[in-house]
């Protein structure tokens, strides 16, 4: 057993189309192998080394090195491709019933609920939309009548923004628990999130205060689990946030991917079982949706020093993981999510071989390893590979 599993998402770090791409509109979709093609190179010799390029089945190039941990990829079976569903994947739940999406806006009587219950005058927007642009779009606006400006996308979130000055985070925060009380039965989004911004120089940007307010998942997952076995489970990121506090203990939030990972490496100074769950959203809302392969790539080299420091400070019987939750191609069309493979790397320091997981059937087959480790479950769906590691 592990008394330890540190567990990191790289947000949306897709490794090619899933089989059912086609459904999503997402053929000719890979993250990573795109980004490589148009780069022409990516230097992360740690993940390099626990197996990423050794993976099977996609368009990264092949190494000679003879890779240390355990690689493969793993396929969604919700129906979706978005953080909710690939996260809630991960413990054990398959979403069948897609999340409601809203290409024509949301509707009308909806709108009026949520200023009436609100408090706010009005509203802006209501429509599909790049965040970075509406903001640039509406922000004048914005600033003139107080009014937060609403959209959307192809997932399935209800995004509110506003500047911090003229909507306080702690009042747009309050408003985002309205609307997500608000939307409930058929206007069940997954996500509402807040998304507060400011003025620099002549454009409007988003600040780093994002906050997510989640559906509540079935009980029925990893986390609860290990929380009701009395196991610590400690949320780095927007954890918290995408699983509504179901099953967390302690959670931290973060501005960055390197804050991510330097709050992860904090809590490994002090928590010394259990599990340490991180996400790391800067490859998708930084790099991935403003279409940025440059930032993207660098990103992920930068995250790849880190990790060498994550490792040194990683005891005997800790167990690594790393993983995506799906794809958000920066080289495709439009702005949106991808539906794509997962690649999965899995490290301990008793390792002294590589392992070829080859392909996952579904992303719960990471949290069924976990749940073995810790002696709890099974979870609803998902087949444990701790035996090959």
């Amino acid at each position: 057993m592990y008394k330890r599993v540190i567990w990191i998402i790289l947000d949306s770090v897709g490794i090619g189309e899933a089989p059912d791409a086609d459904r999503f509109g997402d053929v000719g979709a890979d993250t990573l192998g795109n980004i490589l093609k148009e780069r022409g190179q990516l230097q992360v010799p740690n993940m390099e080394k626990l197996g990423l390029f050794s993976i099977d089945g996609t368009a990264l190039p092949k190494t000679d090195m003879i890779p240390i941990g355990a690689y493969g990829k793993a396929r969604e079976l919700s129906k979706g491709k978005d953080t909710t569903t690939g996260h809630w994947e991960m413990t054990g739940i398959e979403t069948r019933q897609p999340f409601p999406t809203y290409p024509l806006g949301f509707p009308e009587e909806l709108m009026e609920e949520f200023v009436r219950r609100t408090g706010c005058k009005g509203y802006l927007g209501n429509i599909v939309a790049s965040g970075t642009q509406i903001i640039n779009e509406l922000g004048n606006e914005h600033m003139k009548t107080g009014y937060p400006i609403v959209y959307t996308s192809a997932d399935s979130v209800f995004q509110i923004a506003a500047h911090e000055d003229v909507i306080p985070i702690d009042r747009l925060y309050r408003i985002c628990e309205t609307a997500r009380d608000l939307l409930t039965g058929e206007h069940a989004v997954a996500r509402v999130i807040a998304r507060p911004f400011v003025k620099d120089g002549n454009k409007y940007v988003r600040t780093p205060n994002r906050r997510d307010f989640s559906l509540k998942p079935s009980e029925d997952n990893l986390l609860s689990y290990l929380t009701e076995a009395g196991y610590r489970v400690t949320g780095v990121g927007k954890i918290h946030d995408i699983f509504c506090g179901t099953g967390i203990g302690d959670t931290v939030h973060t501005k960055s991917n390197i804050d991510g990972m330097e709050k992860t490496m904090d809590f490994m100074d002090t928590q010394h079982e259990g599990l340490i769950f991180t996400n790391l959203v800067e490859f998708d809302s930084t790099w991935g949706h403003r279409r940025d392969v440059e930032g993207y790539a660098q990103g992920l080299e930068i995250f790849d020093k880190g990790l060498s420091r994550l490792i040194a400070k990683m005891q005997k019987d800790d167990l690594l993981i790393i993983n995506a939750d799906h794809g958000c191609d920066p080289t495709f069309r439009g702005t949106d999510h991808t539906r794509e493979y997962i690649p999965v790397l899995v490290y301990h320091k008793g390792m002294d071989r590589g392992v070829n997981l080859g392909t996952l059937n579904t992303f719960a087959d990471i949290g069924a390893t976990i749940a073995e480790n810790f002696g709890v479950g099974p979870l609803p769906i998902g087949v444990s590979f701790k035996d090959k590691l």
